[in-house]
């Protein structure tokens, strides 16, 4: 049955095409057809994109905005100032420190302390690069707190090797 009917379809294809519906019939279809509602513009995949490259930009400009600037000329002299009478005083102080650390007759070495001071050294000559060319206050506190911190270091160091003196010696007086 199926190959009869295509036989007769293929035969009288030209009948089939010569005509149409009439109007009324192409009303009628499209009236039972669910109805297509409209896209709304927040649905649109052109509008996020938009709004992402809008935002994007808005992000970025508020972030080269907010960086904080460099000082100007008298403000990035001042802070150099104030940071090379603190510089000068805690360099001399740090130096005393390592000497007694050093004139300990311990041969104690302390590799972990040595790697410490040895990683904040290196920081503070980079925050100190850093100060001379974009000097600002938070440089200027980062370096400050590096200094102090090598301080405490030193006086941690310090107190280790004079507590073992001091073990060594009550042990050698208890000998």
């Amino acid at each position: 049955m199926k190959d009869s009917l295509k036989d007769f379809i293929k035969n009288n294809r030209q009948a089939f095409d010569d005509q149409e519906p009439s109007d009324s019939v192409w009303e009628r279809i499209s009236s039972q057809l669910p109805q297509m509602k409209q896209r709304s513009l927040w649905n649109s995949v052109a509008v996020w994109r938009a709004a992402a490259v809008v935002f994007m930009g808005l992000s970025a400009l508020l972030f080269f905005t907010n960086v904080e600037k460099p000082a100007d000329k008298q403000q990035a002299s001042r802070l150099q100032g104030e940071f090379q009478d603190v510089e000068s005083f805690y360099s001399d102080e740090i130096a005393k420190k390592v000497a007694l650390i050093d004139n300990f007759d311990d041969t104690f070495e302390n590799d972990q302390f040595t790697q410490d001071f040895e990683k904040l050294d290196a920081m503070y000559q980079v925050l100190r690069d850093e100060m001379k060319a974009r000097p600002t206050e938070k440089v200027r506190d980062a370096l400050i707190l590096n200094i102090l911190v090598r301080m405490d270091l030193l006086n941690q160091q310090i107190k280790k090797l004079e507590d073992l003196k001091t073990k060594r010696n009550n042990q050698d007086a208890a000998v």
